[in-house]
């Protein structure tokens, strides 16, 4: 058996875990609003349409932002269609994803299903084919009390109250050619920075996010991180990254070493942020919202949007079945994401319901849990406090695209007032387990309070409607103290959460 060891001292802090982290993103396309969300024939429907059981998993999923209405959907999107009396909606086509787009939920609907899901709702604003005006007239609509044309427009489509959004996004992946209205860096830059600066004479304090590189193979990656930065540094908060990861070609080593490519985006975005901060000899620093990350089947079938005279409502898309080593994957990338604290203040994963979803749903029917909603949840559940910086001693083994890797990554979370301190691991070798030692010496001999693992020999298995049990988070009975810490066993192609207290 391979061994490592990861060295914890509560001393090497890299900042708060920050709930935002576990955002997650809803846009209309496929089935993620329409018989995912909504379907109001199922029998655990609200008076909205929305689905009862959907909710309690978003709920139990630990989701605490949620970014709307898009996504490519948001750079054709009329807001004013979605709002009013639904029988008097106007029924568009989206470009984005060839579908067509009846308008049955809305601004409104969406801040309501938010509220009972106990969930932040993050706003985007088309910047594609509109701008400034239309940024401004969502935002009076949305956040001023009354007394205006559009306040008083909510008000009489059922919402006294504002609905308070305090996160938005300026658009959404401006740099890409695929993008209804996308933009050179220059355009898109100073269309963000006036639109933001408009905005912040209704409401000088919203958290506004502008469009970063919607990846980090994009050939302006970098280049137009820093001219985005140039026009608008001083009316941004932060700027998004989007990444998404997939086996290709059956390469099951590098797909696990996806993390490495984020660390190594993260990494690059905020050397340009700080580059740009220099220049302008600025005090105020720009953080990260990746607020678009998962595993994504980019080339398979389900990921072809109709075509031709075909424009249907709320068709198949992007419905991707996870398997183990796709879990694993996601738990690593949250491990990133933790560890960049300091710079990641927010982040969305893509999406939350049937479109490359870890909540998945028939139509009138069953709702179950993929693989990928396990690590989520309990990461999301037991990270608090604050993240520490641990020290990971390897062994390595060669990807193809990432080159030498250490097959183990690993994060901890540490509460100080409580003592509780909780240990995310991944063993992503293919081929064997790995004994992994954890070096608690700057702490007092721990007790285990639990210690649970996913993985299966089977890293292809997946979860069904039928079957979404076999494979879950189980007890890891190796796990056990050991001289200044502990020890525990990490199986192929695993992720493992360790949960333990210091008890004096």
């Amino acid at each position: 058996m391979q061994l490592a060891s990861v060295t914890v001292d509560p001393a090497f802090v890299v900042g708060p875990v920050r709930r935002r982290t576990f955002g997650s993103f809803v846009e209309h396309l496929g089935r993620c609003v329409y018989t995912g969300l909504h379907d109001p024939a199922h029998p655990t429907a609200d008076v909205d349409g929305f689905r009862g059981d959907v909710v309690d998993l978003v709920r139990e999923l630990g989701v605490s932002t949620v970014r709307y209405p898009g996504g490519n959907f948001v750079s054709g999107y009329r807001w004013e269609d979605g709002v009013g009396p639904r029988a008097q909606r106007p029924v568009r086509l989206d470009l984005a994803w060839h579908s067509t787009e009846p308008n049955t939920v809305g601004v409104d609907e969406f801040v309501r299903w938010a509220r009972r899901a106990g969930v932040e709702p993050m706003m985007a604003v088309n910047l594609g084919t509109r701008g400034i005006q239309e940024a401004l007239d969502l935002l009076e609509y949305c956040n001023v009390r009354g007394g205006t044309a559009l306040s008083d427009l909510r008000r009489g489509n059922g919402a006294e109250e504002p609905h308070g959004i305090r996160m938005w996004c300026l658009g959404n992946e401006m740099d890409g050619p695929w993008q209804t209205g996308h933009k050179t860096a220059h355009e898109y830059g100073r269309l963000a920075a006036e639109t933001a600066r408009a905005m912040r004479q209704i409401q000088p304090d919203l958290e506004l996010v502008a469009c970063g590189s919607s990846g980090s193979g994009m050939p302006t990656f970098g280049e137009w991180e820093r001219i985005v930065l140039s026009e608008a540094y001083d009316v941004v908060d932060l700027i998004s990254a989007h990444a998404y990861y997939c086996e290709d070609d059956g390469d099951l080593a590098s797909f696990l070493a996806s993390a490495v490519d984020m660390d190594h985006f993260i990494e690059s975005v905020v050397a340009t942020a700080d580059a740009v901060r220099a220049a302008r000899k600025a005090d105020k620093r720009i953080h990260l919202s990746f607020d678009e990350w998962n595993v994504w089947y980019v080339k398979r079938a389900e990921s072809r949007p109709p075509a031709g005279d075909d424009w249907p409502v709320a068709p198949v898309l992007l419905e991707d079945r996870y398997n183990v080593a796709d879990a694993v994957v996601v738990g690593n990338l949250l491990i990133s994401l933790l560890r960049h604290t300091d710079r990641v203040h927010a982040a969305s994963l893509a999406q939350l319901v049937n479109v490359i979803a870890p909540i998945m749903t028939e139509p009138g029917g069953r709702s179950w849990r993929q693989t990928t909603f396990h690590p989520f949840a309990l990461t999301a559940r037991h990270a608090a406090g604050e993240v520490l910086r641990v020290a990971i001693d390897a062994p390595v083994h060669d990807t193809t695209r990432f080159g030498a890797v250490p097959v183990v990554d690993a994060v901890a979370t540490y509460e100080p007032d409580t003592g509780g301190l909780v240990l995310f691991a991944v063993n992503r070798s293919t081929t064997g387990p790995v004994g992994l030692t954890v070096d608690l010496r700057g702490l007092p001999a721990p007790q285990i309070v639990e210690a649970l693992t996913l993985s299966n020999p089977d890293h292809t298995w997946t979860a069904t409607a039928d079957d979404a049990t076999t494979v879950l988070p189980r007890g890891n009975p190796s796990a056990m103290r050991h001289a200044d810490g502990m020890r525990v066993e990490l199986p192929p192609v695993s992720w493992t959460m360790l949960r333990l207290e210091f008890p004096e």
